[in-house]
């Protein structure tokens, strides 16, 4: 097995979700991540704690959205919420073997399961229940092919985010960890925060929110008062990108919080299909920061790409708790903003700079 691999399993279970005796651990993946997956099962297994291992198979998602009938797409899934209930963590791994499965698909379809089963999510990222909860990548052909690498060039990318090339990964971590709290403390800390770009002015207010620091990956994030946000954004120079489509060009305006007007110059169909799932899909529910320079390129993945150092990024739809967020909704949409090349923000009137060598306020 790839030393890295067995080095980001250690990553998971003993830094992003500090597995311990007796935990009930759940993996959810696809085949195509199984020496990710066995490496994981072994760590839990010397912590003294279950793995619970949920393999998907590639295409299945694609046969559920093309046969289910509206009373399944309907249905809860009341045994998944029982699991949800009785676990202590869970590891989510992104592996897709063909990231455009789902690009044909009905996105009225996606939106009305994504409703459904809003509560699982919820309760799992519900600091009350204490759930361990983190999402990664095993590099497959499918995410290489996507982000224009070789599997080889794709897999050195994702490792040397993960810090897994380093000899001690979590120790490095720990490194970014204390940077990022300088950072949440400047957050927690200001009140208003204005956005400025190409065709962007963005106000809103953070007044009484918290911000919190997740790992691995690096991200600073908090939430917007919900009824703050005014103004006019655009996002583009990356695409935002969820279930196999892409958007790109997005242009947003907000007024008391809420989107009143918005266009795509590519994608504007799925675009307005996704405001329309809830009422809560046209408020903003996080303001991240991206604080991983470890990432060297956009990837049209998420996960990484809301992570690189130096960026922004807004989420439409539903956000945190920990940090106040009190908007609801089933979606949870990041679009990205790269602070050195499209635009600028300010807290409390003061520049924000996230560089490699230095986190502050102008």
């Amino acid at each position: 097995m790839d030393p890295r691999v067995k080095k980001m399993a250690k990553l998971l279970v003993n830094y992003s979700c500090r597995v311990k005796e007796d935990d009930y651990v759940r993996i959810l993946a696809s085949p195509a991540s199984a020496p990710l997956v066995l490496a994981l099962e072994e760590e839990i297994l010397k912590k003294g704690a279950y793995p619970l291992i949920r393999l998907d198979l590639p295409g299945s998602a694609y046969i559920y959205y093309k046969y289910a009938n509206k009373k399944q797409l309907k249905h809860f899934p009341h045994l998944a919420m029982h699991e949800a209930k009785h676990l202590q963590a869970t590891i989510g791994i992104v592996d897709d073997l063909n990231t455009k499965e789902l690009a044909q698909v009905d996105p009225k379809k996606q939106a009305l399961r994504a409703k459904v089963v809003r509560p699982i999510k919820e309760y799992i990222t519900d600091p009350k229940n204490k759930i361990n909860w983190c999402v990664t990548l095993f590099p497959t052909y499918g995410l290489a092919q996507n982000a224009e690498l070789s599997l080889t060039e794709f897999e050195e990318f994702v490792y040397a985010a993960l810090f897994v090339n380093k000899k001690d990964p979590i120790q490095e971590w720990q490194k970014l960890a204390e940077r990022q709290k300088q950072l949440a403390e400047i957050l927690t800390a200001g009140e208003t925060v204005r956005i400025l770009g190409k065709e962007t002015d963005l106000s809103l207010s953070i007044k009484g929110r918290g911000a919190h620091y997740n790992m691995p990956d690096g991200e600073v994030f908090t939430a917007p008062v919900e009824n703050s946000v005014n103004g006019k954004i655009l996002f583009h120079l990356y695409p935002a990108i969820v279930g196999g489509k892409e958007v790109r060009g997005i242009r947003l305006e907000f007024k008391d919080g809420k989107v009143i007007s918005a266009s795509a110059e590519k994608g504007e169909e799925f675009l307005q299909a996704m405001l329309a799932t809830d009422q809560g899909a046209r408020y903003v529910g996080e303001l991240g920061i991206g604080t991983n320079f470890g990432i060297k390129r956009f990837i049209k993945q998420i996960l990484f790409d809301e992570k690189i150092g130096g960026t922004l990024h807004l989420a439409l739809g539903s956000g945190y708790e920990e940090v106040g967020a009190k908007n609801k909704s089933a979606i949870h949409w990041d679009m990205i903003m790269d602070l050195k090349e499209e635009g600028q923000i300010y807290i409390d009137g003061r520049r924000l700079v996230v560089s490699e060598s230095w986190i502050g306020l102008e």
